[in-house]
């Protein structure tokens, strides 16, 4: 059980510590060998031995096809380069790029543990600043058509703006100001140059991050290989059995797309499961206390009011109303791809829930019925062994691309190391 660790300064003080120091460890170093012709790798999202040309095979990902997912639609006035997605890469890992110098994408969005955040419920910011949403995974995100959970942007060339400017994230006090700074460091001298013919600007900054985010692809997984490829013994019988469950009576389908040629896994709309209703009643109507976890497996209940005395006061989450702000998009929020599920806990829009397990069972219970809940949340009355083998399915979507992904994002120590 995760609880509203972040809220607590003792407890999220020392996560915190833990997190930066990850993320400046280097885990390999990067071989000499040239890379060849390694189509075929690239299309069956393998992973390749790092060298000084890892962009190529970055980029080459990202236009080759690969098993299960569509391709990826590069904008005609963003078309990918080594040179760009490099420069993205970079940008991702510059804690500069923060109000302070001590915050970079990547401390929320953690290669090794799925491009999102393990540790915590919710995001932490400069300072400890506590968001209200979980990080969400960054691998895939081409597949979505609406940014963020309640799709308050359009374009991943666009999105970057949000996080730098954020009080309780990256905290600049404009996204120009960034832009300045990256004018001043004498690192970046000419990258943006090279990759764009332009300085550093809004325009390219965007368009460099989206170039480097858009090589986060993790398909072909042993599902992929299944169901896309043929292969009938890549999935045990209680996955198989899974997989009937998850577009039979589970119904899990209906939401979370398989189509004839590739599968997303969302259907890329904003639905009410009772889950964000559920969550403002518990923040109105709180418990007297609340389990912390200090560390793995070592819980205490601290009280309601000590938690009120250190800790940030939690907001409500309207989801895609505070976007729209018409009534019924209360508590609707954006349906989230299942691929790679294991690999990125904690769920839900406020990593309220810590494992898999948790999620099936707020469904199989039929969510948290209210009036305006979607109608096809409803009791599934699923057998143990039917969790079993559902979870069983949901963990054959894993690529075994990751640690490839990783190894890129890690093919060169963070500026100012």
């Amino acid at each position: 059980m995760r609880k509203r660790r972040a809220y607590i300064l003792t407890v999220s003080f020392p996560l915190f510590i833990i997190l930066i120091f990850s993320f400046v460890l280097i885990f390999f170093t990067p071989e000499k060998n040239t890379l060849k012709n390694n189509n075929f790798a690239y299309a069956q999202n393998k992973t390749l031995p790092i060298t000084n040309n890892w962009g190529q095979v970055a980029l080459q990902r990202s236009i080759a096809p690969i098993l299960g997912l569509p391709p990826v639609l590069h904008p005609k006035d963003n078309l990918p380069t080594t040179d760009k997605i490099k420069l993205g890469r970079k940008l991702f890992f510059d804690r500069r790029l923060s109000i302070n110098g001590t915050m970079s994408c990547a401390m929320c969005h953690v290669p090794e543990q799925g491009f999102t955040s393990h540790e915590v419920e919710t995001a932490v910011g400069v300072e400890g600043r506590t968001g209200r949403r979980n990080s969400p995974t960054i691998l895939n995100t081409y597949l979505y058509k609406h940014l963020f959970v309640d799709g308050r942007d359009h374009s991943l060339e666009t999105q970057y703006i949000n996080p730098l400017t954020a009080r309780n994230e990256m905290a600049n006090p404009s996204a120009g100001h960034v832009i300045h700074l990256l004018k001043t460091f004498p690192d970046y001298k000419g990258l943006f140059e090279n990759a764009f013919g332009a300085p550093p600007s809004l325009d390219t900054v965007g368009k460099a991050f989206a170039a480097y985010q858009r090589t986060l692809i993790a398909g072909n997984s042993r599902f992929d290989r299944w169901h896309y490829g043929k292969d009938q013994q890549a999935l045990s019988p209680s996955e198989q059995r899974g997989f009937q469950i998850f577009i039979g009576k589970g119904n899990c389908v209906s939401c979370h797309l398989i189509e004839e040629t590739h599968a997303k896994f969302t259907d890329n709309q904003f639905h009410d499961i009772g889950y964000g209703w559920w969550r403002e009643q518990q923040r109105q109507n709180p418990l007297p206390t609340t389990r912390v976890e200090l560390a793995p497996g070592v819980f205490v209940d601290v009280a309601e009011e000590i938690i009120a005395a250190v800790g940030t006061k939690i907001e409500a989450d309207l989801g895609r109303y505070e976007v729209t702000e018409k009534p019924n998009d209360r508590w609707k929020f954006r349906t989230p791809s299942l691929r790679n599920l294991s690999l990125t806990p904690p769920y839900m829009h406020d990593g309220k829930f810590a494992t898999i397990r948790d999620v099936l069972k707020f469904y199989n219970r039929g969510g948290q019925p209210h009036k305006a809940m979607d109608p096809r949340i409803k009791p599934l009355n699923l057998t143990s062994v039917e969790l079993d083998d559902l979870e069983n399915f949901l963990k054959t979507l894993n690529s075994q691309v990751i640690e490839q992904l990783i190894k890129e994002a890690r093919s060169s120590p963070p500026d100012n190391f």
